[in-house]
């Protein structure tokens, strides 16, 4: 479908790529990997054409959509969610004033015999039936699907996108291009302001609903469920894997082991030459030969060796001062915006030297009882921080707080104190900043280099807990390797804010799920934990984040007696209207199911009369269009088949 063809480009004289040569394919679905500032997102930029390269093209056949996600984008606050969305189906307006006008200028028309009339005429058929194949298609079924995949409620369609974090903004992004159904889908970090229910569900759109898909992400878990092919860039040049990323991680050290002995042997024939020259060049008998190595040296094409491999990463924290047995205790720790009650009743013990994690869908209040940790915002409840605490604070936003215009190495050298002040250099050498690189300004750095940049000033001084607030954001696969192995090294307490499934696997023995106002213990791993949300999916856990409106319900409920809010009651606690009124809703949402079901089971006796026509050697242009507009039909019926049942189970 997409050809890159002799695809070249050069910042400051110096090449990212060299003459590239790949084709996506329909149904791709394509890792981008690569160190930070290898290029992944300006290939990105460039197949969506939004920048050109300095030589070469992609080639985009004719009526081919593409649509594209960066990392950060300008996002319209003047409509509310539902509208803001319903941009993807723009073309349907567009449709319909292409039709209204086509229409008035046949009802002025007066040259019936004219070929200009019949032109006109086969026009607005052909708009009819475009039109009624979309109108038969349930947009409003879609989108809310969409949406509550990627975790948002029906009470916040109507709200202002303004009220929304950037985090969520984000979301409303993809959904809309998701909502696009482009042929190729260009995704750069989308994991990045997901939670863990946002991305399997991501995970599941992308691997069958989509077409062809390219992708960078730095959540290995998440590319290698989605990904069927990966695209390494390195050196200026691309490597193409048929397989995703896991296996192409095997494939990649090989190549790189047998590039490194094709190196060594390079250079043991190219010293041997150099000292058959140095040691016979002022010989008259052997002039010949000596002119003759010259030019077998002159044409020796070098072999580069992956720049990854030959540089090296090394980040460790520095040793922790002793602290306290227990650094943190929360005692019915809560925190409210207005009438929204982010959580409350938060109760738990950090030890020293454990390693914990924070997760659950995002507005849940992961990052704000950090802010409450770090003494940023005021709260309800008791927090104690332990005797000799010293904190270290990673939060989201540390790179985009660097100051973009100094360099590198100002920017270490402003915060640094002592005599590390003197090994600045090794410092940033150590964090692959070294030579001109240190000299490099912040603003030209790739979002993956500004967080390693933002880790350094963390490693300034010692401290014995790790705050971590999505620490991974940006950073490549194996500079995240490093960071999970530094934690695991560290001999503080830790805790992890994360999204990412495969950093906090055998990282963390505890983790801390937030959702529905509350925060629970949950010992064992991460994916102890998902095997245990997962067996006990009726809880109400991970069903829905509470509404503004439900958390005062449950403020007020709390104000007025000591138990806990009318959701948690038993049926039995229930009063009489309360119980009717769930009833009510219950044999509502079953009667959506049945309806549902029904209309799949006409609409597929439907297909399957015309499909036993076909069959048997009758076919039409008539069959084969009432064949496809059924089986539309039968998809937007399984669409709202789908939403019934969510709705069922969440009453359930």
């Amino acid at each position: 479908m997409v050809s890159i063809q002799n695809l070249s480009v050069e910042f400051s004289a110096k090449s990212l790529f060299d003459n590239i040569n790949y084709v996506i394919n329909r149904k791709d679905k394509i890792a981008l990997v690569g160190k930070n500032g290898a290029g992944k997102s300006t290939m990105l930029k460039i197949i969506a054409g939004l920048q050109q390269p300095t030589s070469g093209k992609v080639a985009v056949p004719q009526g081919l959509t593409i649509g594209y996600l960066p990392q950060q984008m300008e996002i319209n606050d003047s409509l509310t969610v539902v509208e803001e969305v319903r941009k993807a189906f723009s073309h349907v307006d567009d449709m319909h004033s292409t039709y209204d006008r086509l229409t008035a200028e046949l009802a002025q028309r007066t040259d019936y015999d004219s070929p200009e009339y019949g032109q006109l005429i086969e026009q607005v058929t052909n708009m009819a039936d475009r039109l009624a194949m979309e109108s038969s298609e349930n947009h409003e079924a879609e989108m809310e699907r969409t949406l509550m995949g990627l975790g948002f409620l029906r009470t916040d369609f109507n709200r202002n996108t303004s009220e929304f974090s950037g985090g969520w903004r984000m979301r409303i992004e993809l959904a809309k291009l998701l909502l696009t159904h482009p042929d190729v889908l260009l995704l750069d970090e989308p994991t990045n302001h997901l939670d863990i229910e946002s991305i399997q569900w991501l995970e599941q759109f992308l691997t069958t609903k989509a077409n062809a898909v390219v992708l960078v992400s730095h959540d290995r878990a998440f590319i290698d469920n989605v990904t069927n092919r990966t695209i390494e860039i390195s050196l200026g040049k691309i490597y193409d894997y048929a397989v995703n990323y896991s296996k192409y991680v095997i494939l990649h050290q090989e190549r790189i082991e047998q590039q490194l002995r094709a190196y060594q042997n390079q250079q043991k024939q190219i010293q041997d030459t150099e000292e058959f020259i140095e040691r016979f060049r002022y010989k008259a008998t052997k002039s010949v030969q000596v002119q003759s190595r010259i030019k077998q040296l002159e044409k020796i094409e070098r072999i580069e060796v992956d720049e990854v491999d030959t540089s090296h990463l090394n980040l460790k924290f520095p040793p922790a001062p002793r602290s306290g047995d227990y650094p943190i205790i929360a005692d019915n720790v809560g925190k409210a915006y207005g009438s929204h009650q982010v959580f409350d009743n938060a109760t738990f013990t950090i030890k020293r030297g454990e390693k914990v994690a924070f997760v659950g869908k995002n507005g849940e209040g992961k990052s704000t009882l950090v802010k409450c940790i770090m003494g940023e915002i005021p709260y309800t409840g008791t927090l104690k921080i332990g005797h000799n605490v010293k904190i270290g604070y990673f939060a989201q936003n540390q790179a985009q707080l660097l100051d973009k215009d100094v360099t590198v190495f100002d920017t270490i050298d402003r915060v640094a104190v002592g005599d590390i002040r003197t090994k600045i250099r090794d410092i940033l050498g150590a964090f692959m900043f070294g030579g001109e690189a240190s000299d490099k300004k912040v603003k030209v750095l790739s979002g993956g280099e500004k967080t390693r940049l933002a880790m350094i000033r963390l490693l300034l001084e010692p401290v014995n807990l790790l705050i971590l607030d999505e620490p991974t954001n940006h950073l490549d696969m194996r500079t995240k390797d490093v960071l999970k192995q530094a934690i695991k090294d560290f001999n503080g307490t830790v805790i992890v804010v994360s999204h990412d499934r495969e950093f906090l696997d055998g990282l963390v023995e505890k983790v801390y799920e937030f959702g529905n106002g509350k925060v629970r213990e949950c010992l064992g791993g991460i994916y102890e934990f998902l095997e245990k949300k997962k067996l006990a999916s009726l809880s109400e856990l991970e069903i829905s984040r509470p509404t503004p409106t439900e958390t005062k319900k449950e403020s007020n409920s709390d104000q007025s007696n000591s138990t806990h809010p009318t959701a948690g009651k038993t049926q039995r606690q229930l009063s009489y209207a309360e119980q009717k009124e769930q009833e009510k809703l219950l044999r509502r949402a079953r009667k959506k199911v049945e309806d549902a079901e029904i209309e799949i089971a006409r609409i597929e006796n439907d297909l399957a009369q015309i499909e036993q026509t076909m069959a048997s050697g009758e076919y039409s242009q008539e069959l084969s269009e009432r064949h496809a507009t059924l089986q539309k039909s039968l998809d937007n019926a399984m669409s709202l088949w789908e939403l019934a049942t969510m709705e069922l189970e969440s009453l359930e």
